[in-house]
């Protein structure tokens, strides 16, 4: 499901069927985005090493900080691949899905200033206008109480998801039926407006 080749786990020998092993093995599930790596088996390790680091290492970050910092990248991006897999994660310590609404309707949390919308703020605006990213943006996230350590949290899930979006956009990934499947319908296309820049 991509515009590219790939080996299935069937057909996959070597470096490739090891990484396969231990995908299934850790009871990951084999999503196409990482199926798409599958002719440069060495780069699809490295991406599932710093995905588990950045997703599950954080100090600053709870697990529904990084995946409400994946949904937001994502529909920024204008990806429905990542947000319906990020969507379905973030549903696991969102039980009223409230926040997942609240993260695509209009990008709601722009209008807001508690810790959460802090981080979000500077995250859409490293994502759609990074040149426009200053020291500024870091002293308010400081505001929250977040530490160097926490701030660079928020960078590196952010620059992580802009990277995937653009592999999955740039490659044509799409879901299998077994995986999260995109909603017709998020307002992210709005999100290029140089006003959301200004922050």
């Amino acid at each position: 499901m991509s515009w590219i080749n790939t080996t299935a786990p069937e057909s996959a020998k070597g470096t490739l069927k090891g990484a396969y092993e231990r995908i299934l093995n850790e009871g990951t599930r084999l999503s196409n985005v990482l199926k798409v790596h599958s002719l440069f088996p060495e780069a699809m390790l490295s991406n599932l090493d710093l995905y588990e680091i950045l997703m599950y290492g954080c100090n600053e970050l709870s697990r529904a900080d990084c995946e409400s910092l994946a949904v937001v990248v994502s529909a920024a991006n204008n990806c429905p691949y990542c947000v319906s897999h990020h969507g379905s994660a973030l549903s696991c310590y969102e039980s009223d899905n409230s926040v997942l609404k609240k993260l695509l309707a209009d990008f709601e949390f722009l209008d807001t200033h508690d810790r959460e919308s802090l981080i979000l703020k500077y995250a859409l605006k490293l994502t759609l206008a990074p040149n426009q990213v200053n020291k500024q943006d870091i002293e308010t996230l400081r505001t929250a109480d977040f530490t160097d350590r926490g701030i660079l949290e928020i960078n590196l899930i952010t620059a992580y998801f802009n990277m995937l979006n653009r592999i999955t956009l740039g490659l044509g990934v799409e879901s299998s039926p077994d995986e999260p499947q995109p909603k017709s319908s998020s307002k992210s296309s709005t999100l290029a407006s140089p006003e959301l820049h200004k922050s």
